[in-house]
This record gives structure tokens, C-alpha cells and sequence, in this order.
């Protein structure tokens, strides 16, 4: 076995545990951070398939940004006055529900003929040189054409961020 599927197996056993940890946690902090753990083993798998700017994209956004919105969300609700039972009778009924869509997705998985091997020229650019990673390319245009929408949506974030705290602190 190579490294590089020795690497795929162990982030994706990671990717897989760490979701299965999303769902059956019973602290919503703790399934918050399991989410956390899940979406970086993602990126992992970007990064192992050569896709360098989806992993980075996959750590930014959803590894960061989402992970603090619900952490935010979480931690701004007001659990003292929300007291229900977290169990019910449905959860059977999830769980068969879950088996059975995954065995769809599984049996549709094998069944399809997706190749099982991708070199990595054939995720690159074939006009960039094999040195690059498209990342310079990315960097002048964001910051350069679209320099203004960029930072204009950072200060919309910030604002509902600070519009989030307001509201939760005169509730």
C-alpha cells in the first residue's frame, strides 16, 4: 500500500467517525465541533486529490466561518428557556432512513463507472506550468478587480455579527 492511500484512508475514516459524531452527540457544542473535525478531514481529501484551492476554500469558509456562525447561534440562543426533550420516538425511523440512503448512495457509487484513479494533470490547469497552483492568479484578481465587493461583503458579515450580538444581549 502507498502512502498517499495509506493518507486517504485515514482521512477518511476521520471525515467519517467525525460525522457519525455530528449526529450522535448529545451536546450541541461538542456535534459543533465534530462538525468542525468532519469539514477539515474534507479538506484533507481535497488536498490528497491535488485541489489545493478547494482545501483552502473548504478550511475558510466552511471550516471557519461556519463553524463560528453556529457556534455563535448556539451559544446566543437562550437555552434556559427552551426546555424540551431532545429524544422521540422518531429516531428509529431516522436511523432506518439514514441506512437506507446510504446503501443507495453506496450501491449507486459502485455501480457507476466513475474512474477510480485521477492523475493529477488532470485536475491542474493545462495551460498553467506544473510548478503552479493557480493561487498567484487567483490573489491578483481578488485583490485587484474584485478588491472592493471583497471587502464589501466583510463588512457586511461584520455588521450582522455585531447586529447578532446586540439583539441577543437586549432579549
Amino acid at each position: 500500500m502507498s502512502g498517499p492511500l495509506i493518507a486517504f484512508y485515514v482521512v477518511g475514516a476521520t471525515a467519517i467517525l467525525a460525522s457519525l459524531g455530528v449526529v450522535l452527540v448529545r451536546n450541541v457544542v461538542h456535534a459543533a465541533l465534530m462538525l468542525l473535525i468532519a469539514l477539515l478531514a474534507v479538506a484533507g481529501i481535497f488536498l490528497l486529490v491535488f485541489a489545493e484551492f478547494l482545501a483552502l476554500t473548504q478550511v475558510l469558509i466552511y471550516g471557519g466561518a461556519v463553524t463560528v456562525v453556529t457556534l455563535f447561534a448556539i451559544m446566543l440562543t437562550r437555552t434556559t428557556e427552551l426546555r424540551v426533550r431532545l429524544d422521540n420516538r422518531q429516531r428509529p425511523v431516522a436511523a432506518v432512513a439514514a441506512i437506507v440512503v446510504f446503501s443507495l448512495l453506496t450501491a449507486t457509487f459502485l455501480a457507476s463507472d466513475i474512474p477510480t484513479r485521477a492523475t493529477p494533470a488532470s485536475v491542474a490547469d493545462a495551460a498553467s506550468p506544473a510548478t503552479s497552483s493557480g493561487f498567484e492568479a487567483l490573489g491578483t484578481v481578488l485583490f485587484t478587480q474584485w478588491a472592493i465587493p471583497f471587502e464589501v461583503v466583510s463588512l457586511v458579515l461584520l455588521v450582522a455579527l455585531v447586529g447578532a450580538v446586540i439583539f441577543a444581549r437586549d432579549a
